[in-house]
């Protein structure tokens, strides 16, 4: 189950833009960035997520309005194995979320789930986007509370980062 390093050489830049391809997706929904997520994507893409089916524009549209809802997320993307052919590619990659939830009440509680993203990806006009995605989801663990952020992190104030176009991110870093 190895893959030659000739073999990985001859294919670095197709698995470099398939790497860059799942993290702009990660970008795009911690900062609710509506076209970094479609730039992740194929139009014509099935995802199917957490009980949801349906393409980009329809996930865009179920997924926003609950991770709007939530304070802060961030999503990590690492273990990516990929298998290309051609100009179509397997990939599998370990995700790690971290959500602060705003309860009813008004109390806050930190939601972290792991999984795995099992994409096809497709090479269309020299670019790589996700094609077809199942998210499969090993792992969560939903804590009562959060941390108190009115102390600060080590008793050190801190801004949190925030959402499209106003995380400072969009102004300091140039990302397509």
């Amino acid at each position: 189950m190895t893959t030659k390093v000739t073999r990985i050489i001859e294919e670095l830049a197709d698995r470099e833009a398939i790497r860059e391809c799942l993290y702009r997706y990660s970008r795009g929904v911690d900062r609710l960035d509506a076209d970094m997520v479609r730039s992740a994507y194929w139009p014509d893409c099935i995802d199917e997520h957490m009980g949801f089916v349906g393409n980009a524009e329809e996930f865009i549209s179920w997924s926003f309005p609950i991770m709007g809802s939530m304070d802060q997320t961030m999503h990590m993307i690492s273990n990516v194995l990929i298998t290309l052919d051609g100009d179509t590619a397997d990939a599998e990659s370990y995700f790690y979320g971290i959500h602060r939830v705003n309860l009813p009440d008004g109390e806050k509680s930190d939601v972290i789930g792991a999984g795995r993203y099992l994409d096809r990806l497709e090479k269309r006009d020299d670019e790589w986007r996700i094609a077809r995605r199942l998210v499969v989801t090993d792992w969560f663990r939903q804590y009562p509370d959060s941390a108190d952020w009115s102390q600060g992190m080590l008793g050190i104030m801190v801004d949190p980062g925030g959402r499209y176009p106003d995380d400072e991110s969009y102004r300091r870093v140039r990302i397509r």
